[in-house]
């Protein structure tokens, strides 16, 4: 069971990321404020589902949230500032959408750099433990993969629609058949050690 907050007088933002690991396609974020009595018996962390599932929750995180706010870092800014960076940058815009100011941002994962004043929380896979970071993930999982799907009818030879990005045997082979897109992250590993190219 999700926890609904971690303090009950504050009102706190959770914080997570999608396609971190991805070879292709912008780094998503979302920023969720759910109420505190929010309950939902599906909602859990964004990878833990079917997308499906996801899909129905997205709907009702928009609706039910007293705020919600998703923000994204292009390939181009990533290969300027490095994914983790990006990460940071792209949380912190969707703090910045938010129209209700929190008081305490609950961030998934173990580091977080701020760009606001804002107190925040690292807690370490904490999609799985706090409502409001699962509901983030949701949100950032979601945006990111109706992404994908639109840019791969530009690019349907890399199977975007299907492997989001990630670094699958397909998409590898693609990268190695067809060379990269102005989509790819240009400071990642598209091809293994031994297959290294010209790419771009």
């Amino acid at each position: 069971m999700l926890a609904p907050f971690l303090y009950k007088n504050k009102i706190e933002a959770g914080c997570d990321e999608a396609g971190r690991g991805c070879l292709a396609g912008p780094v998503y974020a979302s920023a969720v404020i759910l109420p505190q009595d929010f309950k939902n018996d599906i909602l859990n962390d964004s990878k833990q589902l079917s997308e499906s599932k996801r899909k129905k929750l997205k709907v009702i995180i928009e609706e039910e949230a007293l705020a919600w706010a998703v923000a994204f870092c292009t390939p181009k800014r990533i290969d300027k500032i490095n994914i983790l960076n990006a990460s940071f940058e792209a949380m912190n815009k969707a703090v910045q959408q938010l129209k209700i100011q929190p008081e305490l941002l609950l961030i998934d994962g173990n580091r977080f750099k701020t760009s606001s004043t804002i107190p925040y929380e690292c807690i370490i896979k904490g999609d799985g433990k706090m409502a409001s970071i699962a509901a983030a993930s949701i949100l950032a999982k979601t945006y990111r993969d109706e992404y994908m799907e639109k840019i791969d009818k530009e690019f349907p030879e890399y199977l975007w629609s299907k492997n989001k990005g990630y670094p699958t045997k397909a998409h590898r082979a693609a990268i190695l058949k067809n060379g990269a897109t102005k989509y790819h992250r240009k400071s990642f590993r598209l091809l293994p050690e031994n297959e290294q190219r010209e790419l771009f």
